[in-house]
């Protein structure tokens, strides 16, 4: 009788488990126009197809981004990170098996009567124990921590991606700061002898007090200019340093005339970023755990059910004192049934149900933040690109009127002030088009990070 009671309940919870125990399924639709109504992405290649090493291809960038990923702290860090999720994948597998003990014991004893007696005694025993998974609480539990060893790695990718794109983002501005420095160390020579000159035109009565102290006041200003560049490549330094793990020091480096990077921007269609972005893959697994934790949570209103036994030997059994050894084993299936905790199972569903449309609407945000990200890197860099045409006409604008400033000044047509106004000019210019062709580069790294790029 009681035998087909316990197969009956059995059978009952395995019908009331169906439809119970769910598999998450991996999401497969973005918002539309995810980059911007004014953006078209229909193409299935994209940018961050590109290894990061395709897409930088100086040799100095390049072996700089190699000894950042082996020595950057923060990548260090997350790293092991990962190892301790892989380590917790260890007992959420081991959970399906039955847990397995021995516990051998001996004895040895002496009665002083009739002239003593001595008796050895042993029990061998091994108990197991098994869970038996019906309702998927084991298989909840399992999932949820393969999804945290997923984020956790998806994680690392995120930092990966930061470090590569913030290597070469401090690397490019050491370029700039390198133009700029040599143009303002240029045009400070320049304006050294152009100081020399007014001194000249001063005491021979051609030119008055205030034109002397103006064009000294520019000169002091530009001298300004190149301590403050230096400051900002050696600041710069140091954090391409930090980055490197390693103690200030010079970096060596190219020229920004020289950097090269893809010229055909391709978006890639906006549903990649499921697949490309870490952190929004990192937002779904957060999801996917939420998922199973909820599926934990409503397992638990269901019976565990387990196997349970014993066996070993033993050579006291209740028998003669001078037995023989004995095999003893026994079995036991037992069904707990939670029944006074019932709000607390409730409450606990509830919080878990919670959790996971927080983590809905989180990978939702990170989504949209992937958009948000592409469309300012994209108007960015488009209109640095716009930009540089008319810098570069600026620039041979201004060169010809300081030129021509110049020949009106020994001819008597124009004042030293107008070229003074016209070398000051130009040399603003000059910087601005520097400033730009980094943003120009900075927004394309940008563009490359937010579509996800950042590959091995």
């Amino acid at each position: 009788m009681m035998k087909k009671l316990i197969i009956l309940t059995v059978v009952t919870a395995l019908m009331s488990s169906c439809g119970l125990y769910g598999k998450y399924k991996p999401q497969q639709e973005v918002p539309e126009n995810l980059y911007g109504e004014e953006v078209v992405a229909t193409d299935s290649s994209s940018l961050a197809d590109l290894s990061w090493r395709e897409m930088f291809t100086d040799p100095q960038l390049q072996a700089l981004i190699d000894t950042a990923l082996v020595r950057n702290v923060d990548l260090k860090t997350i790293q092991l990170n990962v190892e301790q999720a892989e380590a917790a994948m260890i007992p959420a597998k081991l959970a399906y098996l039955p847990s397995i003990a021995v516990a051998p014991q001996g004895g040895y004893n002496y009665v002083a009567m009739n002239g003593g007696m001595t008796t050895k005694t042993y029990t061998a025993p091994a108990s197991a124990s098994w869970e038996i998974d019906i309702f998927g609480k084991l298989t909840s539990a399992k999932r949820k921590s393969q999804a945290t060893l997923e984020q956790t790695r998806d994680y690392e990718q995120v930092v990966k991606t930061q470090l590569i794109a913030g290597v070469a983002t401090t690397y490019y501005s050491l370029l700039m700061l390198d133009r700029q420095l040599e143009i303002a160390e240029q045009t400070e020579e320049n304006w050294e002898q152009t100081v020399k000159t007014a001194q000249a035109m001063k005491k021979a009565g051609m030119m008055n007090e205030a034109g002397l102290a103006q064009t000294e006041a520019t000169y002091y200003n530009i001298c300004t200019t190149v301590l403050s560049l230096k400051e900002a490549i050696n600041e710069a330094q140091n954090t391409l340093c930090l980055l490197l793990a390693q103690t200030p020091q010079k970096i060596e480096r190219g020229s920004l005339d020289a950097a090269v990077l893809p010229e055909n921007i391709s978006l890639g269609v906006p549903v990649s970023v499921l697949s490309r972005r870490p952190d929004v893959r990192a937002a779904e697994h957060e999801l996917e755990g939420a998922f199973y934790d909820t599926n934990k949570a409503r397992a638990s209103f269901y019976p565990q059910i387990s196997l349970s036994g014993t066996a070993g030997w033993t050579n006291s059994v209740g028998s003669a004192i001078l037995n023989p050894g004995k095999f003893i084993g026994s079995a036991l299936l037992s069904i707990l049934q939670p029944i006074f905790n019932k709000g607390a199972l409730v409450a606990n569903l509830k919080i878990m149900k919670a959790n996971q449309e927080i983590a809905l609407l989180n990978f939702q945000q990170s989504i949209l933040k992937a958009g948000s990200e592409v469309n300012l890197a994209l108007d960015k860099y488009q209109t640095a690109k716009a930009k540089s045409d008319y810098y570069a006409k600026q620039v041979s604008t201004l060169e010809v009127a300081e030129k021509s400033t110049k020949l009106l000044m020994k001819h008597g047509n124009t004042t030293y002030l107008e070229v003074l106004t016209a070398q000051a000019t130009l040399l603003n210019a000059q910087l601005n088009q520097v400033s730009n062709k980094f943003v120009e580069i900075q927004s394309m790294i940008e563009l490359y990070r937010a579509l996800g790029g950042g590959q091995d």
